[in-house]
């Protein structure tokens, strides 16, 4: 192998290795940053800054500021007695209003199930969607018992994840077509969010 063949070999492998480097951080950084000024726009503080030879400008972050310390707030007195009474009326009044019971129920259960104390996500499962030829997704059962919907009691939802996404499908399958995977929920769900390539 010549010097220079080696030169551009060693230099295609280099490159590759700041590809690994660079891309993870990048798109890291990015979907960072994006959700930090969404979530500052939703609050909308201004804060306008002048410095010496410097023309005005705005200092991000306190509409997050603003934010974290409102829900931590509302957290707190939330876990206290005098509070919940309150609470409970607001939570009673939107779960009986028709739209808002939808957007309210639902929203409160998908919280929920990442960061509540009951946790959903828990149960990954390998569902077979299709028999010839043989392919299965992997999925997390998220109710095992559908009979109070007049379905049929060997059947379950299973919900199934997207890769490169946060976004899914349930779909109701009998549980012959499903396998119980002895794997934590947390780590199933970053091998399917990755396509597969993350190390389990």
């Amino acid at each position: 192998m010549s010097s220079r063949t080696s030169f551009f070999k060693r230099l295609g492998s280099y490159f590759f290795q700041g590809l690994l480097i660079t891309v993870p951080i990048t798109v890291t950084l990015v979907v960072i940053v994006k959700a930090i000024v969404w979530i500052d726009n939703l609050v909308p503080i201004h804060v306008p800054i002048t410095l010496p030879g410097v023309s005005e400008f705005e200092l991000p972050g306190f509409g997050i500021l603003f934010l974290l310390v409102v829900i931590t707030i509302m957290g707190y007195f939330a876990s206290t007695l005098v509070a919940n009474p309150v609470f409970s009326v607001v939570e009673k009044l939107l779960e009986r209003t028709p739209l808002l019971k939808v957007i309210y129920t639902s929203m409160k259960d998908l919280v929920e199930a990442f960061v509540g104390e009951k946790k959903r996500f828990t149960k990954p499962v390998l569902v077979t969607v299709n028999n010839n030829p043989v392919i299965q997704r992997i999925g997390f059962v998220t109710e095992d018992d559908l009979t109070r919907l007049g379905i049929e009691k060997n059947k379950m939802a299973v919900y199934l994840p997207f890769s490169y996404g946060f976004n899914g499908q349930l779909v109701i399958v009998e549980s012959s077509s499903i396998q119980e995977l002895d794997v934590n929920g947390t780590e199933m769900m970053k091998f399917i969010i990755s396509g597969g390539v993350t190390e389990i």
